[in-house]
């Protein structure tokens, strides 16, 4: 008999086409889910009967209450090789493999730039303007060149942002409780001398940092309080690096001229969620990682994972 394999969170239905699953189409039954499964009984009534799962990303935790209660799966896959939302000991104590896969920084960088320019320019409103009959031009753009560009992290993303940034002519500093002066320098940026300097001074603040105890709400209410009412923020980071409420407050009251996120407390984002209907914000529904080029590793490299499997020598093992 066959064994089963569940793919989870196949938003645009593409799993199964943007790579070639051929190799194990012969021992393995693929189910593609579109749906998002909100709790852990939807999620289990679902793939109780698989062997195999694929998650995408972080999107669904996989903690011992819900392990222990998929007796039959002996394979977890995830995209990417870090994963915060997976019970490593308790797979292991239920006798799941967990492995992984390789991605790309780049998409994020892309899409980093792509909401700071939207953010920029107001693509959104005149496009929106120019579709439904509104105004011919109803903002005034802001200017990049000669701007000041704060980035919080310099890791692999942080830093292709600053390459970007740079080529735009703009200042760009850089803080993280890690970052030195030396390494600042080596990607052609200021260190700034605090956090707080680089809220106070930057037209833009981009957030590229790993969520961990000393990142989580690291932008709080004091925090937006410091950045100038003509500044933007970006965060294509974790939702909770930025205290979301204190963030929602400032939009509301006009205490930034907006900001963009495409990471959120809740994912995928309820309809009601006061996200959705905030002023002064540009907000995409965690695009990040979602590329061609991201999806094609992913999915090929979670075929490899289940031919290892399968073959008793397990590759990119998590945990």
């Amino acid at each position: 008999m066959n064994l089963r394999c569940a793919i989870l969170d196949d938003f645009q239905s593409v799993a199964t086409t943007v790579a070639d699953w051929g190799p194990v189409l012969d021992r393995v039954e693929l189910v593609s889910f579109p749906e998002h499964f909100a709790t852990e009984d939807e999620l289990v009534a679902a793939v109780s009967d698989f062997d195999i799962i694929v998650t995408l990303r972080e999107r669904v935790p996989f903690p011992a209450a819900v392990l222990d209660r998929l007796p039959r799966l002996k394979l977890l896959i995830a995209s990417g090789m870090r994963n915060s939302v997976i019970d490593f000991a308790s797979a292991e104590a239920n006798g799941v493999t967990v492995c992984g896969t390789k991605s790309t920084s780049t998409p994020p960088v892309e899409l980093t730039w792509a909401l700071l320019l939207g953010l920029a320019r107001g693509i959104v409103t005149e496009s929106t303007a120019m579709r439904t009959g509104g105004p011919w031009q109803s903002t005034v753009g802001a200017d990049l060149h000669g701007r000041r560009l704060g980035l919080l992290g310099l890791g692999k993303i942080g830093s292709r942002v600053a390459q970007v940034g740079l080529a735009f002519g703009m200042d760009v500093v850089a803080w993280s409780p890690n970052l030195t002066d030396a390494r600042a320098k080596e990607h052609g940026v200021q260190l700034a001398s605090s956090k707080e300097a680089l809220l106070s001074t930057s037209d833009f603040v981009s957030v590229h940092l790993v969520l961990g105890d000393r990142t989580r709400g690291l932008l709080g209410a004091s925090e937006l309080a410091l950045m100038k009412p003509t500044s933007y923020l970006v965060n294509t980071s974790r939702a909770a690096i930025v205290d979301q409420d204190a963030l929602l407050a400032a939009l509301h009251e006009g205490r930034i001229a907006g900001a963009a996120a495409d990471v959120f407390d809740i994912e995928p984002l309820p309809v009601d969620h006061p996200v959705r209907t905030a002023p002064r914000l540009l907000a995409t529904p965690h695009l990040g990682y979602v590329s061609q080029n991201n999806y094609r590793i992913y999915y090929s490299q979670a075929v490899e994972d289940i031919e290892a499997f399968l073959a008793g020598s397990p590759v990119r093992r998590l945990g």
